[in-house]
């Protein structure tokens, strides 16, 4: 019996620690639930509003499409605003017209009639036509939600087509004597009926054949990985020697970082006086020591300006890569140094061997932050070139801002936005899967 009982006894304490292990991750996934609504909040959220938002095409700039819908739908304040003057115009044209141009006048107004008749069958219309026209008649401001009504397809293909009729048989008559007034009236008509801008991928489709997008991953591209790799190596190179100990070693490290506390909007406009082509200090200095044929060229050709950016971001952001580098050597112990030494390692050796291997981690975490910020680059851009000459500086975030805020293009400006996304996101899984790995494995 005593072999069973033990055998009991085990059983009942592997119930225990699994019902306790189980209750631990319960209570892990709890602790961790906050940081994930956050970050669902700050950074999925808005993601997932830009995608919405460039399926559609989204112009601010144009009444008929400065809100995403997928319905029809009728602008009844620009009908009304137009409709019953037109009525009235062609009523005093009839009256003075020749006789087979009285016909054509009132062939129209037939058909204006009857195509206003359908409109008010339909429900929404129905409920807001009377209200809106009232509000018009009295001149009093009406409201957007009370002016847009949405209808049926085939109504608003109808109206449409009747107002695209009534605009043709308009011009062909003769002997009109507002005739601008009438044709004027006719065609703002047009714009009452507002199809949906639902267009799907549409966006993206575009996009990827667009050889000005292109041009821009590829300057972006360009520009990540040479100031990322000098910013690494130079970082380095300043990390290990702010790691010494030597007099005025703090004063240095503070001195360092001033460069990465100035706003970048303000380093930006104060490269861009140190390159001007006519007073510049920093032109005049690279035009001499050969850098450069002429002060002019850092800002003014393609080449010149890519390299005015990138060596700008390097000045800026290298004391940012030995601060995160520093931290890292800042954890590798001192004995570890000191037993390589007395096994006869040179100081090239105790590089190779004892700070590279344990500074991985530091190095991953600097390049994946670097990148990622690299990749977004948009305020040094905008404005130190603006990202010119034609575009040779221009990047994919600063082509988003353009589009989207300058030429009022939501639909193609979120697009771009989340292809922004995509690429950041395939970045840092590359730097996970490749460099990462010892991060992510259980020790």
């Amino acid at each position: 019996m005593e072999p069973n009982l033990s055998r009991g006894n085990k059983t009942d304490t592997a119930s225990v620690k699994k019902k306790k292990k189980s209750g631990e991750s319960k209570a892990g996934y709890l602790l961790v639930a906050p940081a994930l609504i956050l970050i669902l909040a700050i950074a999925i959220w808005p993601v997932l509003q830009s995608f919405y938002y460039s399926m559609f095409d989204l112009r601010l700039a144009n009444p008929q499409k400065n809100a995403a819908h997928i319905s029809y739908q009728v602008d009844l304040h620009k009908y009304l605003d137009n409709y019953p003057f037109l009525i009235n115009l062609i009523d005093e044209e009839m009256s003075e017209a020749p006789g087979e141009s009285a016909e054509q006048l009132e062939a129209l107004k037939v058909k204006l009639e009857k195509a206003d008749e359908e409109l008010k069958k339909e429900g929404s219309v129905k409920e807001k036509y009377d209200q809106v026209d009232e509000k018009l008649m009295v001149m009093k401001p009406v409201s957007k939600d009370l002016a847009i009504a949405e209808v049926e397809k085939d109504a608003a293909l109808q109206l449409e087509k009747t107002i695209k009729e009534v605009n043709e048989e308009a011009k062909k008559i003769k002997g009109l004597k507002n005739e601008e007034d009438v044709l004027g009236l006719a065609s703002s008509l047009d714009e009452a009926v507002i199809k949906p801008n639902f267009i799907g991928f549409e966006s993206y489709t575009e996009k990827l054949q667009d050889k000005r997008m292109w041009l821009a991953l590829k300057n972006t591209t360009v520009f990540t990985v040479i100031s990322v790799f000098v910013e690494l190596v130079l970082g380095l190179a300043i990390a290990l020697l702010i790691n010494k100990a030597f007099f005025g070693r703090g004063l240095v490290r503070a001195t360092i970082l001033i460069p990465w506390a100035i706003p970048t909007a303000v380093s930006a406009l104060m490269w861009k006086y140190l390159y001007d082509g006519q007073n510049g200090i920093v032109a005049k200095v690279f035009a001499e020591i050969g850098l450069v044929d002429n002060m002019t060229d850092l800002l003014t050709s393609s080449t010149g300006a890519m390299f005015s950016v990138i060596f700008a971001d390097v000045w800026k952001t290298t004391p940012y890569m030995a601060l995160l580098l520093l931290a890292g050597l800042q954890t590798i112990p001192s004995s570890l140094y000191e037993a390589a030494s007395i096994d006869g390692a040179t100081k090239w050796k105790q590089f190779t061997t004892v700070t590279l291997p344990l500074l991985k981690s530091s190095i991953l975490v600097a390049l994946l932050f670097r990148t990622l910020d690299a990749f977004r680059v948009f305020d040094l851009v905008y404005v130190l070139t603006g990202g010119g000459p034609a575009s040779s500086t221009e990047t994919i975030s600063s082509l988003a801002y353009k589009v989207m805020f300058e030429q009022s293009n939501f639909g193609d400006g979120s697009a771009l936005s989340v292809i922004v996304f995509v690429c950041v996101a395939v970045i840092s899984m590359i730097y996970i899967k490749f460099l990462g790995r010892d991060l992510l494995n259980d020790k």
